[in-house]
């Protein structure tokens, strides 16, 4: 994921920089200290992500926004909260106050990667593939990066949902369904309010059962028009 920081402050790039240096499929292109200097680099070079900044002089981070006629995905750093209501009126996909912790970066780069996840879809690129994307999971004191290709399926278990993958087992302290809020429709199903499936990887469907691998994973009643569509 190429992405720009537009920051005034140095002390702001070097953080993320720091975080983005953790995650192998960030790819800096520029550093950016004023929103002038990211409108003469995007005249001629196209980026995945921004971080930016509000409160810089000469043109402001919204102002900025403003301008672009196709922005790409952005994430708000800034030490100012009382501008979040404008900056998701400007479809941010995050926004971040500063001073932001590792954990709390994460999460608005996995929500930058649903998001683009989500946008895909057959009709409009049926030659696209899909490989490649990942997103961190929270596990105990620890955050995995997991690729979203090798999710089998993923199961409610109490106060906390088991993402089954190709060669292990994560446990992480969310709700099913938050879990499944950072997975693409076209990619996942839910199949019973403790089950969603990722349907690549079914090998059958018999009867109240879907058929992964190893693991048979039922259908709940509520669900089963889901399977039904998918079958058609």
């Amino acid at each position: 994921m190429r992405y720009l920081i537009i920051d005034d402050e140095h002390i702001a790039h070097k953080i993320i920089m720091e975080y983005c240096e953790m995650l192998p499929h960030m790819k800096l292109q520029k550093n950016c200290y004023s929103a002038l200097e990211a409108l003469e680099y995007l005249n001629t070079h196209q980026v995945d992500l921004i971080f930016l900044d509000i409160n810089m002089p000469k043109l402001k981070g919204f102002e900025f926004l403003r301008t672009l006629s196709s922005p790409p995905k952005v994430i708000v750093t800034t030490a100012y909260s009382e501008f979040a209501i404008e900056g998701y009126e400007l479809n941010v996909v995050d926004y971040l106050l500063k001073p932001f912790s590792l954990e709390r970066f994460l999460s608005a780069i996995n929500k930058v990667t649903s998001s683009a996840v989500g946008t895909i879809s057959k009709e409009t690129q049926p030659h696209t593939k899909l490989e490649g994307r990942h997103i961190f999971l929270k596990q105990n004191n620890s955050h995995v990066q997991v690729a979203i290709d090798s999710i089998l399926f993923i199961e409610a278990s109490g106060n906390y949902t088991k993402i089954f993958t190709l060669d292990n087992i994560i446990s992480i302290r969310e709700k099913i369904s938050d879990t499944i809020h950072l997975l693409s429709d076209s990619d996942f199903l839910q199949v019973h309010k403790s089950f969603a499936v990722a349907k690549k990887h079914i090998i059958r469907v018999e009867g109240n059962r879907i058929y992964i691998r190893d693991h048979a994973v039922p259908i709940g009643k509520l669900y089963k028009a889901n399977v039904i569509e998918l079958l058609k």
